[in-house]
């Protein structure tokens, strides 16, 4: 059962997954014999209409069919990988633009989506990039999404949100604060997080939000990078303007 949290009645796609809560999907409507390389490549296009040019993307456009379905015209369930959301593109635009966070380092990229984050970790240098997202068709695309940009990545399914990690250098989070209750659940992750490893450097990557911008964890964030979002980017995002990047740092706080 899918749950919403609508600010206006959804004329496409897109502006349908904007207002639903992420942290719940509803079954996959996936048959067995469902081609994934073959519904991607059909239904997106290869997109650099974006804040991060030098990385090409599978995407659903407005040029598409699936651009105005609704959800029971979409084959997969939630395509939130077909869209490149504010808060990973900043994120995105901050690496490609300081590739010495990555450089040499093991990243992980929690909620990929589309991959973007990862890619642009593996294209400045990172030693090792894993991508992850529990949704199995995001897990193609981001193979498809490598591949189109020419670099080597890890891809994983599992859900690893709550789960102690110690082998990763730097971990992202591109708009993962996308409501109250998930917004909790990433809060405490992140302090287990850095109980367990206090040298991981977190990147986080929101547009302001209501849910990031009210959250007390925002109070031991640190922001690093701010981004004035594109006009496409505006347009199909409700107004947002800004896009911040954050690193969690528990020792310092913001006003």
């Amino acid at each position: 059962m899918l749950k919403y949290k609508m600010y206006f009645k959804p004329k496409t796609l897109y502006q349908r997954l904007n207002s639903l809560f992420r942290s719940c999907h509803g079954e996959s409507r996936e048959k067995p014999s469902f081609d994934r390389i073959r519904f991607i490549q059909e239904n997106t296009e290869i997109s650099t209409n974006h804040m991060t040019p030098e990385i090409k993307l599978h995407l659903i456009t407005p040029r598409c069919a699936l651009w105005d379905s609704t959800a029971d015209q979409c084959p997969v369930s939630d395509p939130f990988w077909a869209f490149y959301w504010p808060g990973g593109q900043v994120l995105t635009r901050y690496i490609l633009d300081h590739g010495i966070v990555v450089k040499d380092k093991s990243v992980l990229d929690v909620g990929s989506g589309c991959g973007a984050s990862a890619i642009a970790a593996a294209m400045t240098g990172a030693r090792r990039v894993l991508a992850n997202d529990i949704d199995p068709v995001a897990a193609t695309a981001v193979k498809m999404n490598a591949k189109l940009n020419s670099v080597n990545l890890e891809i994983s399914t599992d859900n690893l949100i709550g789960q102690r990690l110690h082998q990763w250098d730097v971990i992202f989070l591109g708009d993962m604060f996308y409501d109250e209750e998930f917004a909790s659940t990433i809060s405490d992750w992140l302090k287990t997080l850095r109980q367990s490893n206090s040298s991981c450097q977190i990147l986080i990557g929101d547009p302001g939000r209501f849910s990031f911008e009210e959250h007390p964890a925002k109070s031991l964030l640190h922001k690093v990078a701010e981004y004035e979002l594109d006009e496409v980017c505006r347009r199909e995002n409700n107004g947002l303007t800004l896009g911040g990047v954050w690193s969690y740092d528990p020792s310092r706080t913001t006003k």
